[in-house]
């Protein structure tokens, strides 16, 4: 399929796991009943804060939040990007923080956890580090579907702009980066890193984002789709909510053709001086 709707979905994620998954479970009727192909939920989509309805807190996957899109996805036989979940790993104190990609056939495709770890010292020289909870994944992932070639990504990963660049390589013609960034970063580094990942690389960026006021900070919204000229040719309102966007493939196509930016790289120069690194 060349040319078809999307569905993203911009979440107010709160600390009740059941109601969450209930509204989501509404967007998605609500998204397919309007012909929407592939519906796409944020980071963390199933919890955020101490769960205090049903499920649980992290959960192994399969499991109880990707149980609950299969079945959607299979009823209504179409594609469904979970966002991300916490992902409980066996024998492991930490978490992963993970993204599953569902076939309209209710089977769970691709999952992918995220590589890049939140690390940072803060101004007062106070480190937090994302990774003392959450263990990063080990592999960059693309899906080949009816609706094209996939790429995965989640958040904090957008400002590693060769993950980008590795998976259009690997053909990658639609990534989803779901998020949930905080409304201080959010106002000036969203919206500049999507569509500059969509331009370098010509593709369509899909980036569904969480919105309100979670237990530590304010999260952004803003959740927009770039088209591989860099036109946010999507963009949801200041609301939790359905945003409909077109996927056109030939379009792609036709702007690669355009500037073929991937086909003119200098592999011949990239290589990284003293290390066994390349792009």
């Amino acid at each position: 399929m060349r040319k078809y709707m999307i569905a993203m979905v911009q979440m107010d994620t709160q600390n009740d796991k059941g109601e969450n998954l209930r509204k989501a479970e509404a967007w998605i009727d609500e998204a397919a009943s309007m012909g929407a192909k592939l519906i796409c939920f944020p980071e963390v989509m199933n919890l955020i804060g101490r769960n205090v309805g049903e499920g649980g807190g992290k959960e192994q996957i399969p499991g109880y939040t990707t149980e609950v899109l299969c079945r959607k996805a299979k009823e209504h036989g179409i594609y469904i990007h979970g966002g991300s979940i916490t992902e409980e790993l066996p024998g492991e104190k930490r978490s992963a923080n993970t993204s599953v990609l569902i076939s309209p056939e209710g089977e769970i495709l691709a999952r992918y956890s995220k590589l890049h770890m939140f690390d940072i010292t803060l101004a007062d020289g106070t480190p937090f580090n994302e990774s003392d909870k959450v263990q990063p994944g080990e592999e960059i992932v693309t899906v080949e579907t009816e609706l094209g070639i996939f790429g995965m990504s989640i958040c904090y990963d957008v400002r590693f702009p060769e993950l980008y660049r590795l998976m259009a390589l690997k053909g990658a013609q639609v990534i989803f980066v779901p998020a949930s960034f905080t409304m201080p970063t959010g106002k000036d580094h969203w919206e500049p890193l999507l569509r500059a990942r969509a331009i370098e690389n010509g593709c369509y960026i899909v980036a569904p984002g969480q919105i309100g006021k979670k237990p530590a900070y304010v999260a952004y919204g803003n959740s927009l789709v770039a088209d591989p000229w860099g036109t946010v040719v999507a963009r949801a309102k200041d609301a939790p909510g359905i945003t409909y966007a077109e996927i056109d493939l030939d379009y792609l196509d036709q702007i690669r053709k355009q500037i073929p930016s991937l086909e003119n790289r200098r592999t011949d120069l990239y290589s990284v001086k003293n290390t066994k690194e390349s792009l």
